[in-house]
C-alpha cells in the first residue's frame, strides 16, 4: 500500500446501518481461521524474499500461491493467470482463484490483496492480506455461496497498482465493455499490527471521494463490513476513507469497494524491517477471522451446517467409529440390517478428504493429524460422528 497521507473518520451515525444478524454457521467458519496456519503462511512469505515485481522472488512467491490453493482442492479449472506487461517491459501475473455461485454464478465477490512487495520481505505489506486469503480460500472451499467468488492476488502494486489496474481494465472491462458484473469488491492491505502497538481494531475503508455516484452503496457496505466484524471477530472497528490500493481502478470503473487495514500504522511498510519479527500474528488471525464472517455475508453463504455430532435416523443411533483416537485405521459398526452404506470422511473446513462404500475397515494413515467428520449414510439416513486423527 501506498504511503498514507491523511485518513477521515467517520461516525456509525453517518451511515445508513444495516446491521447483520448473527448466523452461528458463519461464526463457526470464522472460528477455524488458524493461528497456527497464519503464523505460518507470515513466514513462508517472509521466507520467500524481496518480492519485487518481475523478479524471481515475485515468479516463486506466485508458484507458492498456486501450490497453496491445489493442496486445498481448487482445480486447474479454477486456477488462471493473468499476465501483463507494464514499465521497462516488465512482465508480470496476477493469480486469480473462482469459486462458482450457486445462484448468481455471473455476479463475482472479489475478496483481493498484492503479494508484491519492495525493500523488504512485505510480511506486513502484504503478507497479511495474502494470508488471510488463503485461509478465507481454506475453509470456504465447499461452502455453498450464492454469489461467485474471486480471491485475487495482485503483482505490481507497489510500482502503481498496475496489475489490479490491468485486471480492472482488460478483464472486467474489454474495449471499454464490461465483461464481469462484480457486486463488490474487498480489498486487505496492511492488517498486521506492530508488536508494542495496541492492535485491537481494525479500518473499515469505503469510498467517500473519486466517483461520488459509487459512495452512498460503499459506505453502506462498509458499515456491514465493520457490523460483521464485530459479530465474527474480537476487533472493534474505525470507518475510515480508501487509500491508494488495489481497490482504486476498480472504484475507478465505477464498482463498489470496501477494505481492511490496520488501525495503528506499522510503519515498517517498503522497508527492510518489514518482516515477521516485527508483526503481530494474532491481529492477523483477529483480522482473518473478520474477513471470513463478511465474505460469507457479501457472497451470501449458506447458513446451514453439518453438526459435528448429530443423529439424523433413529435406526443408525447404534453406528459406531472407532478408535478415537484413530491412528491408522477406522473401524465402522453398523446394524446388521445395513447391507449398503457409505462412509465419507471431511475436514473441520467442510472438504471432503476420502469416501468409501461398504468397507468397515478404512485405513486413515494417508490422512494428516486432526479433527474430522465421519458420515455414515444409507439412502436418506445419515449419522455423523467427529473423530480425531492422530499419528
Amino acid at each position: 500500500m501506498k504511503k498514507i497521507t491523511s485518513f477521515l473518520l467517520i461516525s456509525l451515525s453517518a451511515y445508513s446501518l444495516q446491521a447483520q444478524t448473527f448466523i452461528q454457521a458463519y461464526k463457526n467458519r470464522a472460528d477455524q481461521v488458524s493461528q497456527t496456519n497464519i503464523t505460518s503462511l507470515l513466514q513462508d512469505f517472509q521466507n520467500l524474499g524481496v518480492k519485487t515485481t518481475g523478479s524471481a522472488a515475485n515468479t516463486n512467491t506466485l508458484n507458492w500461491l498456486k501450490a497453496k490453493y491445489q493442496s486445498f482442492g481448487y482445480t486447474a479449472g479454477q486456477i488462471t493467470e493473468d499476465p501483463f506487461i507494464f514499465g521497462s517491459n516488465i512482465s508480470a501475473k496476477n493469480l486469480v482463484i473462482t469459486k462458482t455461485g450457486t445462484v448468481y454464478p455471473n455476479i463475482y465477490v472479489i475478496i483481493c490483496g498484492h503479494y508484491d512487495t519492495i525493500n523488504g520481505p512485505g510480511v506486513s505489506d502484504n503478507g497479511s492480506g495474502t494470508s488471510i486469503l488463503l485461509e478465507a480460500a481454506r475453509i470456504l472451499r465447499d461452502i455453498p455461496t450464492e454469489y461467485s467468488i474471486k480471491f485475487i492476488h495482485f503483482s505490481g502494486e507497489e510500482q502503481g497498482l498496475q496489475g489490479s489496474a490491468h485486471y480492472a481494465d482488460n478483464v472486467v472491462f474489454q474495449n471499454n465493455v464490461r465483461q464481469l458484473n462484480i457486486r463488490l469488491v474487498f480489498n486487505i492491505d496492511q492488517v498486521v499490527g506492530k508488536i508494542g502497538n495496541s492492535n485491537t481494531a481494525i479500518k473499515c475503508e469505503s469510498d467517500q471521494a473519486g466517483m461520488t455516484s459509487n459512495n452512498a452503496a460503499s459506505q453502506a457496505f462498509t458499515q456491514q463490513l465493520a457490523n460483521c466484524t464485530t459479530l465474527y471477530s474480537p476487533l472493534q472497528t474505525v470507518m475510515s476513507n480508501a487509500y491508494s490500493s488495489d481497490y482504486m481502478p476498480f472504484e475507478q470503473n465505477g464498482d463498489i469497494i470496501t477494505g481492511f487495514y490496520e488501525n495503528v500504522r506499522s510503519y515498517n511498510e517498503h522497508t527492510v524491517n518489514d518482516t515477521f519479527a516485527n508483526v503481530d500474528p494474532t491481529y492477523v488471525y483477529n483480522a482473518g477471522k473478520a474477513a471470513v464472517g463478511a465474505l460469507q455475508h457479501f457472497a451470501t453463504a449458506a447458513v446451514t451446517q453439518l453438526a459435528t455430532e448429530e443423529i439424523k435416523q433413529d435406526h443408525l443411533e447404534s453406528v459406531k467409529i472407532y478408535p478415537n483416537p484413530a491412528k491408522d485405521h477406522l473401524f465402522i459398526e453398523v446394524p446388521e440390517e445395513i447391507r449398503n452404506f457409505r462412509v465419507a470422511i471431511s475436514d473441520m473446513s467442510g472438504r471432503n478428504v476420502l469416501n468409501r462404500e461398504n468397507e468397515k475397515k478404512i485405513s486413515v494413515s494417508g490422512l494428516a493429524d486432526g479433527t474430522y467428520l465421519v458420515k455414515v449414510s444409507t439412502g436418506q439416513k445419515t449419522a455423523v460422528r467427529k473423530v480425531i486423527i492422530g499419528k
